[in-house]
């Protein structure tokens, strides 16, 4: 597979620059993927295409204030620290900017004149590649995020929200993102209990996304592509949930691509029945075999783990029915995984048509449905 396989031209005015308003405005292409037939719809249809018993599954990340202006010390000079992972209480994992940040370079994050006082000292003590560190800071970071952190927003959105909590889904609870899980920012309380009240239920999982989501891809073979990793979690008891689900009949409906890897890597790891997931080796065995496997479908269990599952054509899903997404950049891994799931041809001929009805397109754009 190409590279350019996976390339579409969209005019830059159709990159949405603003939130949709209200939340449940949203424009929706819905995608028929065996007859290829579309329709153009609004996110407010969505329960017409639900029926009762399915169950929806929702990511439930937060984005935190993972930009940090920062200054080092005793120069200084400007920098900024992009928080990637946390690592433990103190450490994270980040990208900085800056000239000259090596390994003890001393940092300062915060400003008592402007932050209430809050100014935290921290060290790198390790070196990355391009410009990952990983850095020690002297206190926890947690209880002053909001303080001294600023929301990152990705590098297409050239304009500061006026109202930052636009970038978080309604159902956001665990910390941890550096960007929103965005097909779950159409969802208000209102839609929901409209969809609970129809019979549909409604599972969770975590994906913390980090930066890495925006990352080019440059390998002109796209298997050669390194995929990021990122923390996924799935509980038993939502495992259990969409597992009956399955087994009656029902479909699982993912919200957005950080479901849709959460689930298969939970269907992965029922596959490799106890195989550790970081073993090349071992996940190429089991795709092979889940690729053979004329099951239909697999059951997910419970994962907290780092995944890297990178899903292109050719992949056969085991855990998800149907998918709610955005629409996604040009040759990224996130098209290329909507292609896996509705068929390249298809998923072009899609965003042709949206591109010629003028769809906002990109995190805060509109949604389409796949199913």
């Amino acid at each position: 597979m190409h590279l350019s396989d996976f390339d579409y031209n969209l005019p830059p005015d159709l990159i949405a620059q603003t939130p949709i308003e209200p939340r449940d405005a949203a424009r929706m292409l819905v995608l028929h993927r065996e007859s290829g037939e579309v329709a153009h719809q609004t996110f407010r249809d969505l329960p017409n295409y639900l029926q009762p018993g399915d169950v929806l599954v929702l990511n439930r990340t937060r984005v935190i204030p993972a930009r940090l202006p920062a200054r080092k010390l005793p120069s200084g000079g400007a920098a900024e620290i992009l928080l990637l992972r946390q690592l433990d209480e103190r450490r994270w994992q980040t990208i900085v900017g800056g000239k000259r940040i090596t390994t003890g370079t001393r940092l300062v994050v915060g400003d008592t004149s402007a932050n209430g006082g809050v100014q935290i000292e921290a060290e790198v003590i390790e070196v990355g590649a391009e410009n990952e560190r990983v850095i020690a800071f002297a206190e926890p970071l947690g209880p002053h995020l909001n303080q001294i952190g600023i929301t990152p927003l990705p590098p297409y959105i050239t304009t500061p929200l006026d109202d930052v909590s636009r970038y978080q889904t309604i159902f956001a609870q665990q910390d941890g993102s550096a960007a929103a899980p965005t097909a779950g920012l159409h969802f208000t309380g209102e839609m929901l209990v409209k969809l609970k009240r129809q019979g549909i239920e409604i599972a969770y999982c975590t994906l913390h996304i980090g930066l890495d989501t925006f990352s080019p891809v440059h390998a002109e073979n796209v298997l050669d592509h390194a995929m990021h990793t990122e923390r996924a979690i799935l509980t038993a008891d939502n495992a259990q949930l969409i597992n009956e689900a399955r087994l009656r009949g029902n479909r699982i409906v993912a919200v957005g691509t950080t479901a849709v890897r959460t689930l298969e890597t939970a269907a992965i790891r029922s596959a490799a029945y106890g195989t550790a997931f970081n073993d090349p080796a071992s996940v190429r065995r089991t795709l092979e075999n889940m690729q053979e496997n004329v099951c239909p479908w697999r059951p997910v269990v419970a994962i907290d783990e780092d995944t890297d599952l990178f899903i292109t054509p050719g992949y056969r899903f085991r855990a998800v029915d149907v998918m709610l997404t955005n629409f996604h950049l040009p040759r990224s891994t996130l098209l290329m995984l909507v292609s896996a799931f509705a068929g390249r041809e298809a998923i072009l001929a899609a965003y042709d048509e949206a591109i010629h009805h003028a769809y906002r397109f990109f995190s805060l754009g509109d949604c389409c449905l796949l199913v």
